[in-house]
């Protein structure tokens, strides 16, 4: 027997930037999955195989061995190792594993990919070995793992992976969970750059030093938007919702975040029927997000993809991390 997990990618809706400093982020998990499935060694490796993110390889201790692909995505990996032997000490086990890793989740452009996958291999590892960890613990051993790639990571994205939904974030006040009905679809433009968050962190604390009180009025002002797009999200009104988009993102393209693709994505959807559309994470690359009426949803789609971009559809999860015991037969089911 195996053991499977999947957990959902994540996009910031708002909040970027100015969470750093204070105000809400307001976080959304969303239907685009990653999956893993756990299988036992016989010795203590931990074998990953990533093969459709390009790499796999194998760990001894924290020591990596590539597999295919360069050895430096072990940096990759080694979080993925972290969470594996976590897992098994929290379960008091000792074994090798194999991890066989598939994500629908683009990597490093905002979507939480690298969560994902971490929270997905604790709910796979642990069901593999009969445990019953608590979704609070899944997230936590998840954290673990990701300090390994980002150093000093918020939190959210291991937890908006794990438990699903919609969830809002503050410093010093931690984490809450609302509930909305039904779905409201996105669409998410790539513009295929991959992107530093810490990079743009630091762009943005070099430009406070600079204007301190100038950017203490514009982050005072994308906190107060992060607030009333949450509730503009909670209630549906997605005209107020769109709205509100456009002014953060605009505010975001003031403090030197944005790009020239991100902006022609965020205004070609809006010239096809878009009523909002902004970047989603730290900028410099990755993602935007557009929001419109069923009936336009296509048109946006196209627009954006006739830009040289991907665009796929998206809609809010409730689906938290999810896991089960499979029989080896059907592991690539």
């Amino acid at each position: 027997m195996l053991g499977e997990a999947t957990a959902p990618g994540k996009m910031i809706l708002f909040g970027e930037h100015s969470v750093v400093y204070r105000g809400p982020a307001v976080v959304l998990a969303i239907d685009r999955r990653a999956k893993v499935i756990a299988g036992k060694r016989d010795d203590e490796k931990v074998y990953i195989d990533a093969d459709n993110l390009g790499f796999s390889g194998y760990f001894e201790g924290d020591e990596y061995h590539a597999v295919r692909g360069k050895a430096w995505r072990g940096r990759n990996l080694a979080a993925l190792n972290m969470s594996t032997r976590k897992t098994m000490e929290r379960l008091d086990v000792e074994s090798g594993v194999n991890l066989k890793v598939r994500s629908m989740i683009p990597i490093a452009v905002g979507l939480g990919s690298s969560a994902a996958v971490n929270v997905a291999t604790v709910g796979a590892v642990q069901r593999l070995f009969d445990g019953d960890l608590s979704k609070e613990e899944i997230s936590n051993i998840a954290f673990e793992g990701e300090t390994i790639i980002h150093g000093k990571p918020s939190g959210v994205d291991n937890n908006v992976s794990t438990f699903g939904g919609v969830m809002s974030y503050e410093r010093g006040k931690g984490f809450n969970h609302h509930q909305i009905e039904g779905s409201i679809p996105f669409i998410i433009g790539n513009t295929r750059k991959k992107r530093s968050t810490k990079k743009m962190v630091e762009t943005v604390a070099v430009l406070r030093e600079r204007n301190p009180a100038l950017m203490d009025n514009v982050i005072d002002v994308m906190g107060s938007i992060a607030s009333e797009g949450l509730d503009a999200l909670l209630k549906k009104d997605l005209k107020r919702l769109g709205d509100l988009m456009n002014i953060n993102h605009g505010l975001l393209s003031s403090i030197g975040v944005s790009t020239m693709k991100l902006e022609t994505l965020c205004h070609t959807a809006r010239a096809n029927g878009a009523l909002g559309a902004k970047l989603t994470g730290a900028g410099g690359g990755g993602c935007m997000i557009a929001l419109a009426e069923e009936t336009e949803l296509a048109e946006v789609e196209r627009a954006i993809r006739r830009r040289k971009s991907d665009s796929y559809r998206v809609s809010l999860t409730d689906r938290g991390v999810e896991s089960r015991r499979i029989e080896e037969k059907n592991a690539d089911s």
